[in-house]
């Protein structure tokens, strides 16, 4: 016991996000139950005393794996055809963290940035070095066609035949990134986040998600932050840093996030979103596209939506 009286417990949580875009009604419950179980699954995590890294590695895997989303298999394809895939984590007990940018072979980047993290010298590594160092740690590479499903087939090739001869590049939809972040039982808190980027980008093009301080931050003073949206305008004011700032100075998760996407807006008139987490447990989440998905853990009981850009949002 304390000298000054008992201490308060420390509540673990876990929020998770599957990108803030004008998600099409068809894919709301899809979004949703996606979510939802990526939440459940990290949340076990939590449950049995794990670490915050371990859960929102898991919550991600989960996210990557399922492909209503644009993050490993069910990504998006670049201008030639291709998935390009970016992934970060991020431990805020240490602000150790680790990213890969552009891998194509990798089902589950999440895990190659955390052996990135825990087992280089390195924080982020690229491309064909990123699935070298894949292969030297164990991790299986599976053909790039395996990471496409139908749905995003079909809308490269029409995208292909409508942008011939020229082959301009589209602009998109902000995207389904995807990200978690929580709270353990010690106080530790991590993110994650995990993308495809934006559809039919120019190959190597690389948007905010795997940039430290831009797609994620954690940090156990303060808070931790996963972003979605306008790759381009997130990273132009490091929103994942400067929630975490806001935090520090004082302000509530809530209304950290409620901030970060006005100077998103204000400075940018980009899109975007952001789920964040106080070092207490409290949570914020705000948006200025037409939706978010999301889940969080509250109590015993996963919620889970996909909110409207006019919900105002205490979770």
């Amino acid at each position: 016991m304390s000298l000054f009286g008992p201490s308060k417990p420390i509540l673990p949580a876990l929020i998770v996000h599957g990108g803030a875009w004008d998600i099409p009604e068809h894919l709301h419950q899809d979004s949703i139950d996606g979510c939802c179980e990526a939440a459940r699954k990290g949340w076990e995590v939590l449950e049995r005393g794990g670490s915050a890294v371990d859960a929102v590695e898991a919550a991600v895997r989960m996210l990557e794996d399922d492909p209503t989303f644009d993050a490993g298999r069910g990504a998006v394809l670049n201008c030639a055809g291709a998935i390009e895939l970016d992934a970060i984590i991020m431990d805020g007990s240490d602000l150790n963290l680790g990213a890969v940018i552009g891998v194509q072979r990798v089902r589950n980047p999440v895990t190659l940035a955390r052996l990135v993290m825990t087992e280089s010298e390195h924080a982020i590594l690229a491309c064909e070095g990123a699935e070298a160092f894949a292969r030297r740690r164990g991790l299986a590479l599976v053909p790039n066609s395996e990471l496409a499903v139908e749905r995003e087939k079909t809308r490269w090739q029409a995208e292909r035949a409508e942008r011939q001869p020229h082959g301009d590049l589209s602009r998109g939809h902000p995207g389904d990134t995807v990200g978690a972040v929580g709270l353990d039982l010690s106080g530790h808190l991590a993110v994650a986040t995990s993308t495809g980027g934006t559809f039919y980008k120019h190959p190597g093009r690389v948007g905010d998600s795997p940039l430290v301080g831009c797609g994620a931050y954690a940090d156990d003073r303060s808070g931790a932050v996963s972003a979605t949206g306008e790759g381009e305008s997130l990273m132009r004011v490091v929103i994942s840093k400067s929630v975490c700032d806001l935090m520090y100075g004082g302000m509530s998760a809530q209304e950290a996030a409620d901030a970060g996407i006005g100077l998103l807006t204000r400075r940018t008139s980009g899109q975007g979103g952001l789920i964040v987490l106080g070092n207490q447990g409290d949570v914020g989440i705000a948006h200025n596209t037409s939706y978010l998905a999301h889940a969080y853990v509250k109590g015993e009981k996963i919620i889970g939506g996909v909110l409207k850009r006019s919900d105002v949002r205490q979770a």
